[in-house]
């Protein structure tokens, strides 16, 4: 090993579970750089004199290993409006909160970015994606302000450029002050790719396109944004099948289901994926399989809102690829990527039984599955030699975890455990279950009064 270059790091003594077939009970993963060098049972390999003087050895007895979690649908800003409309169903509240968002600008938006995105690491994630569509016309660049929080903070990140052109005078829901002409949003997205897309094997960050739901675009601009994601190779993204009444407004508006809506204009494939996906019925599941389109599966989300349970059980049997989302902290206020693990598994097996899915189902979707989504699974999403060293190392020797018998389920099953060392791309993120990367406190103060300024506009 002494030819190769590159830091070492070499994880021993913990459970490792690699979400590829193999969990290792203790395991090693040796990690040089950024990536998985050697990954297996009991110790590492012996190391030869010169490398031993360079190598920091993690000790991770009484800990569980595994993949950095994905998180595969967010709203970042919206941190700086968490606890508003509590009681409201989807359409209730964007009404609430549509003229509070109108009001963002860059440092709101980087500030509520940097929250979010911190409390994701402290909480497993090592790659989100944010869907961020609510662009004010004297707000700045908030595209490339979520990008510069994503860096700061440290995490693997996919931006998409969402977009809003249906408002409320032509029968969409938002308010027409924050919608954008067809014109603008297809222009932006352009140099959104052109500026920022990397799709390099050690690439941090990526583009995607992202209009925003059936009732807040046209169709022009979802048959435009398809061809221009297609021509630029990035992927699609939008909301979908999230409440009864999309469903009822689809029906009234376009003669058909959201999903059929979404088949005519060439949004069923391989290359999209779609958030919420609750109310797809036998045949929508079927389709979606086919295609290899995906779905975003977002539990406290969808339970807080009182929108639904997603049919996780069904999506993943028939071959539909699923991840994970915490959606954002506005209808999510714990903001944990963590909890949707614990919830999905409950959720599913309260409607499907207790064999819906297995705790190691439940893993797999919030890593593997959630890669695919994201068109990243050759570099992320399993622990393997060659793969991005995205990892993290639970600890579970204290009160709330130490006798559970089995490490995935104490993770899944439990509460959240502590992060004792969490890597994106080798990079310590979190250490000793603080952030390693961003002072918390700084943080914490910066997107109090991001929330305090944001609200004191609206109410002006």
């Amino acid at each position: 090993m002494s030819e190769r270059t590159g830091t070492l790091l070499v994880i021993e003594g913990g459970v490792v579970a690699t979400v590829a077939g193999e969990e290792y009970a203790p395991g090693h993963v040796v990690v040089r750089g950024n990536r998985i060098e050697a990954v297996g049972p009991g110790p590492a390999p012996a190391l030869d004199g010169a490398e031993q003087a360079g190598v920091e050895r993690v000790d991770a007895t009484g800990c569980l290993v595994t993949p950095g979690l994905v998180n595969t649908h967010h709203h970042l800003y919206q941190w700086a409006t968490r606890g508003l409309a509590v009681d409201d169903g989807l359409f209730g509240w964007l009404t609430t909160l549509y003229p509070i968002w109108a009001r963002l600008d860059e440092e709101i938006t980087t500030d509520a970015a940097a929250a979010s995105l911190a409390w994701l690491a402290r909480t497993g994630c090592t790659t989100s994606m944010d869907h961020h569509y609510v662009f004010p016309a004297d707000g700045g660049d908030l595209l490339a302000a979520e990008i510069e929080a994503a860096r700061r903070i440290g995490l693997r990140f996919l931006a998409t450029r969402g977009s809003m052109d249906l408002g409320r005078s032509a029968g969409g829901l938002p308010p027409d002050h924050v919608v954008e002409s067809i014109d603008q949003i297809l222009a932006a997205s352009a140099a959104a790719v052109d500026t920022h897309h990397d799709a390099g094997p050690d690439s941090l960050l990526r583009i995607g396109l992202a209009p925003c739901s059936p009732f807040s675009v046209t169709r022009d601009l979802l048959a435009e944004s398809a061809k221009l994601a297609r021509d630029k190779g990035v992927r699609l993204h939008t909301h979908l099948a999230e409440t009864q009444d999309e469903d009822a407004y689809c029906r009234e508006r376009f003669g058909a289901s959201p999903l059929d809506y979404l088949s005519e204009l060439g949004w069923v494939a391989d290359d999209v994926w779609f958030a919420h996906g609750i109310h797809f019925d036998d045949a929508g599941i079927a389709a979606l399989a086919e295609a290899g389109a995906g779905v975003a599966h977002c539990p406290t989300s969808n339970a807080r809102l009182g929108a639904g349970i997603c049919r996780l059980r069904d999506l993943r049997a028939a071959g539909v690829p699923v991840g994970l989302g915490v959606d954002g902290t506005a209808s999510n206020e714990q903001g944990s990527l963590a909890a949707e693990l614990h919830l999905a598994a409950l959720l599913a097996r309260a409607i499907g039984g207790p064999t819906a899915v297995t705790v190691r189902d439940v893993l797999e979707t919030a890593t593997l599955g959630g890669a695919r989504l994201l068109g990243w699974d050759d570099q992320i999403g399993t622990i393997e030699v060659g793969k991005q060293a995205d990892i993290a190392i639970w600890n579970l020797t204290g009160l709330a975890h130490a006798d559970i018998v089995d490490p995935v389920a104490a993770l899944v099953l439990g509460d959240r455990p502590p992060l004792d060392l969490l890597l994106v791309g080798g990079r310590p993120v979190v250490r000793g279950d603080r952030l390693a990367t961003a002072d918390e406190e700084r943080l914490t103060a910066a997107a109090l009064r991001a929330n305090r300024r944001l609200l004191a506009q609206a109410d002006n």
